[in-house]
């Protein structure tokens, strides 16, 4: 029996996790119910969509992921099943799909929802419907595309990357839009400095660990999804620097200087 996902705006107090979690066991005794993600800033397609791309694949194939983010249907924005990959994405058209594969999907329907408007139980129907066995032909209209979102990505200009942060973590990291494959295409025999909201702030090398330089001090990183990310060891960046999703990420050409990770 396939394994289901759940990614939502909701807290943890919030009824709609009992609501769609309950239908769900009714409708599909003995299923796996996960909780992928909670508690997404509310209507941020952009940040769920990034957990859910750096998530999703860890889970087996036949998966079938169910998306509460800004899910209420609308006039242009219609409740899909979008299958990549050998797994299942339910949600809304809203262009969180195109974020979450960056890819053209395999297979899309549109759900019939057959006089019922509540996206739960529209959610939790698709999701039994799959897991009973049905083709997606069968729980809706076939689709040709999807609504498209650009994703933000960084800008490269003569030995300069502009980028922006894209995630806080749970411990305050910041993370960035820089891949390491942008990042050493541009600087790989140069010296640079990584500066971050302002001149003020900055380092000019990048470590592996927290732990490699002093607790207090400003580092940069490649992470596990080799993305660039700011961190203090032992601190809060976001909230010492007031890091948000948006935040400039500057890189650019510069002589190694005699005291580098500047903070404040």
């Amino acid at each position: 029996m396939p394994v289901i996902t759940l990614t939502t705006e909701w807290k943890p107090e919030d009824i709609y996790h009992g609501i769609i979690k309950g239908k769900l066991c009714s409708m599909c005794p003995g299923i796996t119910i996960i909780d992928n993600a909670g508690n997404i800033p509310v209507f941020n397609i952009s940040h769920a969509s990034f957990v859910i791309r750096n998530t999703w694949n860890n889970y087996p194939k036949g998966t079938i992921h169910i998306i509460c983010v800004h899910s209420e249907a609308g006039n242009k924005h219609d409740h899909l099943i979008v299958k990549a990959r050998d797994h299942f994405f339910i949600g809304t058209d809203n262009g969180i799909f195109n974020l979450i594969l960056n890819s053209d999907p395999d297979e899309v329907v549109k759900i019939e929802h057959k006089g019922c408007t509540d996206e739960l139980e529209v959610f939790a129907k698709a999701a039994a419907g799959l897991v009973s066995g049905k083709k997606m032909s069968d729980l809706g209209k076939p689709l040709a595309n999807i609504s498209e979102r650009i994703p933000l990505r960084a800008t490269i200009d003569k030995n300069v990357i502009i980028g922006s942060i894209i995630f806080i973590d749970s411990y305050g990291n910041a993370i960035s839009n820089i891949t390491r494959e942008v990042f050493y295409r541009v600087f790989e025999d140069n010296n640079y400095r990584i500066l971050i909201q302002s001149n003020k702030n900055y380092t000019d090398h990048i470590v592996e660990k927290y732990n490699d330089v002093p607790v207090g001090e400003l580092l940069a990183r490649f992470n596990s999804l080799d993305l660039l990310e700011i961190s203090i060891n032992g601190a809060n960046v976001s909230e010492l620097l007031s890091l948000s999703t948006g935040s400039v990420v500057r890189i650019d050409h510069s002589v190694k200087q005699a005291s580098p990770n500047h903070l404040f």
